[in-house]
């Protein structure tokens, strides 16, 4: 069990402080006439936050320049560019405790810019994921961990289920196993208009993917002594999953060059049966403006592989301040404001999993005082996942220079280029050429 995620799903912190205030009523110091540049990483439910921006600068008569705003596999490669350039002429970043072990220095330690008596109002144990090299470089914004969504009245229909029984000798019902989702995700397509269920298949998030597959059928991806094993029987099963959905139709054509947004707008239009997705999205999936899925929406933990394992691949959403900013005073209050109570709230109430202690109970309590029994239903899920699934992949720097050898195999495997096997096989070839030339052996 993940400790660091079970103490924020918990929300058991001694230290905990109480705290709320608004922008107004809090001293975020003074700022005027500076412009601070930052990066930030973008797509549907990362933008309700950007709109509170606009306070912090009232508050502080500072002004924020956003010079890049997209996903978060592009903005690394635009990092890793002004890294190579020597262009870090910016000031704020968001980062991710996946991605934050590989950058080297280039982020300042947090503990030198933020008083303790803030960063004692976060989980401490999500904070010391966080820390690379005994250096506190981000200030968790959110977690993420993934649970199943489906639609209800998919498992309604008493035809379709005596259908479903006589095909595959089980009753329908959401499922447990991951092997169900490969049966129903079949059973219920019908491509191109419907599809039984679908995946981000490109960069990190396809890896992150096949490693929590990976886990849930029994594999690891190194061996104690960091070399690769994920080219294991236990890989070849969990890339079979995603293979075998892919051959038969069950998914979008277009599920390869997939990322988060497109499984998220592809769930909230009607179109897909059962979708793995982060918490993110629950409050956009029963909005009836903007989804096709509202009001029709179940949700359970995620399902286990063959080893009796949930999959439950997550990590923390982060803002980091460089070490060239040319303001740290400024930096350090603009991302605490990003991440503090009211901030977090604003995400909350989006079903984004907040990383200080008190958010959890404060969004708990306001969805049951508002009935909002879906947001109720998810807080609990996700809290329960947190608690029980989670874990995180190796919090080495060599983790995205693995994932980048692993996902272009994964899916030439998806699209036929390759056996299952043989991609891994290939893949982890390179990715102990990575281990060895860092000298993990």
């Amino acid at each position: 069990m993940n400790m660091t995620l079970k103490a924020l799903a918990l929300g058991v912190s001694a230290t905990a402080m109480i705290a709320g205030s608004a922008a107004a009523e809090i001293d975020y110091g003074s700022f005027p006439d500076y412009t601070l540049r930052v990066k930030l990483i973008g797509g549907a439910q990362y933008e309700p936050l950007y709109a509170e921006i606009g306070q912090w600068e009232e508050a502080t008569g500072a002004t924020v320049q956003i010079l890049s705003r997209q996903n978060h596999f592009d903005l690394d490669r635009e990092i890793k560019q002004d890294i190579a350039a020597g262009t870090l002429n910016w000031c704020v970043g968001s980062n991710h405790t996946s991605f934050a072990p590989q950058y080297g220095n280039i982020y300042a330690d947090l503990t030198e810019l933020i008083d303790a008596e803030v960063l004692a109002e976060f989980v401490p144990l999500v904070l010391e994921h966080s820390t690379v090299g005994e250096r506190l470089v981000q200030l968790p914004r959110h977690s993420d961990v993934s649970n199943l969504f489906f639609l209800q009245s998919l498992y309604e229909d008493e035809e379709r289920a005596a259908s479903f029984e006589d095909e595959h000798g089980y009753p329908l019902a959401p499922p447990e196993t991951w092997d169900q989702v490969r049966d129903q995700a079949m059973f219920f397509a019908d491509p191109p208009d419907f599809f039984g269920t679908q995946f981000v298949g490109r960069d990190e998030a396809v890896s992150g993917r096949f490693y929590e597959m990976l886990v849930a059928e029994g594999g690891e991806l190194f061996t104690d002594d960091w070399e690769p094993a994920f080219n294991s029987e236990a890989g070849v099963r969990a890339l079979s999953w995603f293979v075998d959905l892919y051959d038969a139709g069950a998914v979008p054509a277009g599920v390869p060059n997939y990322l988060w947004d497109d499984t998220g707008l592809g769930f909230a239009s009607g179109s897909v049966a059962l979708n793995l997705d982060w918490a993110g999205w629950a409050a956009f999936f029963n909005d009836p403006d903007e989804s096709a899925a509202a009001g029709n929406i179940g949700l359970v933990r995620a399902p286990m592989g063959s080893a009796g394992i949930r999959t439950g691949w997550s990590g923390s959403h982060s803002f980091s301040i460089t070490e060239t900013c040319d303001n740290k005073e400024a930096a350090a209050s603009f991302v605490t404001f990003l991440t503090d109570h009211d901030r977090q709230m604003v995400e909350a109430r989006r079903g984004l999993l907040p990383t200080r202690t008190r958010v959890w109970e404060t969004a708990m309590d306001e969805f049951r005082e508002g009935g909002d029994e879906f947001m109720v239903t998810v807080f609990e899920t996700y809290q329960a996942s947190m608690a029980e699934d989670a874990f995180t992949p190796p919090l080495i720097p060599e983790w995205i220079e693995v994932s980048n050898v692993l996902w272009p195999q994964l899916q030439a495997a998806m699209v036929g280029d390759r056996t299952p096997q043989e991609a891994l096989d290939a893949a982890a070839a390179e990715a102990l050429i990575i281990m060895e030339d860092a000298g993990y052996r």
